[in-house]
């Protein structure tokens, strides 16, 4: 696919609606959709380690908060003293419940126990395809619009901070870096969107970049 600039490209609400259907529908959606995406997307030595794994269901909310100066997109920094992935920026999301059924009520239900934002706040807009992290997950993010300013409560337990990036930004190709990172002993490329002072970068970067490849390329 070929990378367009950020000023082709509308992020209002009407145009969001117009790319629904390139994402996937979330109703009635109860597995993981197979997906070519994933770490070793951009780094192909992962791929041999990722072919052996048993990977698990996950999914994440990509919250699309619609304000009159411009959608944004809500993340959090993980607790710092998380077991996994202490102080990374994320979206909202975790593992998929027997008893969720399915992705959209995984990823809602996240959201409600990392950051307080009521499930009837979000309208569901489809979801992405899946994309497979060398921790041995598949994760199916869920794409989601918030109307601006939700009442948030975030868990201190797992929430160190919750903040907003622009979604011109991010579907902005030109902020699309790699970086060298060590995983396991050995030197690995990422994805890396600095912002402002902060740094979006790994599993959450490689799902941005999935959103733009599926839905603004």
């Amino acid at each position: 696919m070929h990378d367009r600039p950020a000023s082709a490209m509308g992020f209002d609400e009407a145009d969001l609606r117009s790319r629904i259907g390139r994402m996937h529908p979330v109703e009635g959606v109860t597995a993981v959709r197979r997906s070519l995406w994933g770490d070793h997307v951009t780094e192909p030595s992962l791929a041999s380690m990722i072919e052996g794994l048993t990977l698990r269901p996950a999914a994440v909310l990509i919250p699309l908060v619609l304000r009159e100066s411009g959608t944004t997109v809500i993340f959090t920094r993980r607790n710092d003293h998380m077991r996994a992935h202490a102080g990374q920026i994320a979206f909202p999301g975790g593992k998929i419940d027997p008893e969720d059924g399915g992705p959209l009520v995984a990823a809602l239900r996240e959201a409600e126990e990392e950051i307080g934002l009521d499930r009837r706040l979000v309208e569901p807009l489809g979801q992405l395809d899946s994309y497979i992290s060398n921790s041995g997950y598949e994760i199916v993010p869920v794409v989601g619009l918030v109307q601006p300013d939700p009442p948030l409560q975030p868990n201190p337990d797992e929430v160190a901070d919750v903040f907003e990036v622009p979604l011109g930004f991010l579907m902005a190709p030109d902020n699309h870096l790699f970086e060298m990172r060590e995983y396991k002993g050995l030197t690995r490329r990422v994805y890396a969107m600095p912002y402002e002072e902060r740094r979006i970068w790994g599993v959450t970067a490689g799902i941005v970049r999935l959103f733009y490849e599926q839905v603004f390329a």
